[in-house]
């Protein structure tokens, strides 16, 4: 297999993992100019094309994009193009400079793309997923719609810092507005409560689009820490760096020993250095980019709306910090989640948070 041989073309990284036996079909290790049939309306998938806002090395939302379209196009025997960086705003050249390496998929992976990237789609008939924009958005062929149920994973994250607080306070802290967001907050906000009825729930947020605000997230959450909070659950791709430093910086609240840090999206335990980084609601998007490749070889894409959760991708990061009676907690509730009998409450607005926040008081 070749792997990890990389050519620069028009600003995109084009990453080969192609297997010996497809480089022999193909003659000379040449690409086909147009892909081979395979059954149905489907075609031979060789090359996935990945379009990510920011680096692929944030430790959140575009590292894990990445890494998991990387890993499903390597185990389908298929080139990947990653174009990182691409920024927020028109981003029509960059998709059609993509376009023009002739992948049989396209991940659009910002929300913000979702207006352009479905038009491109249909203007180069290359399948495409896009990040939240629902059912509607789905094209049979060309446009499929990727959500989350994020609330799941955020609800086992709730048990697990109900039972490391000492302090009688939590505290939630979101860089912006964002659905995923306030969807974790309402499932951390019932597993918090599932587990302990009489803990205080912080809920502060840096600003409209603090994303990438490292000092915003800083302060905000040394202001909840002030408030009593003695585990912060953060959720900001890069301000959660600013986040964490917080935690690790802080005087702890009379009680408690420290203040535990419980991230969202990735892992950055390579990163912390005080002891204080408790956990993640880890997101791995492989499951799910594998299926996309699957259903655009079988000729089903854009039928339905992916949804990654609890048994796609989504997981409750396991640290040595957490005991093993806690971690049994979390087990049961997740199987509870998984069977039915546990149900987390969808909070899609941040008005649905404050209205949970205040139905418990």
């Amino acid at each position: 297999m070749r792997s990890g041989r990389i050519r620069r073309e028009s600003g995109l990284t084009l990453v080969l993992a192609l297997a010996a036996v497809v480089i022999a079909a193909l003659g000379c290790g040449g690409r086909e100019e147009t892909p081979a049939s395979t059954s149905g309306d489907g075609v031979k998938v060789t090359t996935v094309a990945i379009i990510a806002p920011e680096k692929a090395n944030d430790f959140g939302w575009n590292q894990q994009g990445v890494e998991g379209v990387k890993a499903a196009a390597s185990s389908a025997a298929a080139e990947y193009i990653v174009q990182d960086g691409a920024g927020y705003g028109d981003i029509t050249p960059i998709l059609n400079q993509v376009a023009a390496e002739q992948p049989q998929l396209i991940f659009a992976w910002a929300s913000g793309y979702n207006t352009v990237a479905p038009q491109v789609a249909r203007e180069t008939q290359i399948p495409t997923v896009i990040i939240g924009a629902g059912d509607d958005a789905n094209t049979p062929g060309l446009v499929t719609d990727l959500e989350t149920d994020a609330q799941h994973g955020s609800y086992l994250a709730g048990i697990l810092a109900a039972h490391m607080n000492r302090s009688g306070t939590v505290a939630i802290v979101v860089s912006a507005e964002d659905e995923n967001w306030t969807k974790m907050s309402g499932g951390f906000i019932a597993g918090v409560r599932d587990t302990d009825p009489g803990i205080k729930i912080l809920y502060v947020q840096i600003g409209q689009a603090g994303y990438a605000d490292a000092a915003g997230g800083k302060r905000v959450t040394q202001s909840a820490i002030a408030g009593g909070a003695d585990v912060i659950f953060g959720m900001g791709d890069g301000s959660s760096f600013g986040m964490l430093q917080a935690c690790e910086t802080a005087d702890p609240p009379e009680g408690s020993e420290k203040v535990w840090f419980i991230d969202v999206i990735g892992d950055k335990r390579s990163l912390d250095e005080e002891g204080v980084y408790l956990s993640s609601v880890h997101w791995d998007f492989t499951s799910i980019a594998r299926l996309a490749i699957g259903q655009v070889e079988g000729g089903t894409f854009g039928r339905a709306t992916y949804y990654l959760g609890l048994d796609n991708g989504i997981s409750l990061l396991k640290t040595a910090w957490i005991p093993d009676h806690v971690w049994a907690e979390v087990e049961v509730a997740r199987q509870g989640i998984g069977d039915g009998s546990i149900e987390v409450p969808l909070t899609r607005t941040e008005k649905d948070v404050q209205a949970l926040l205040k139905s418990g008081e």
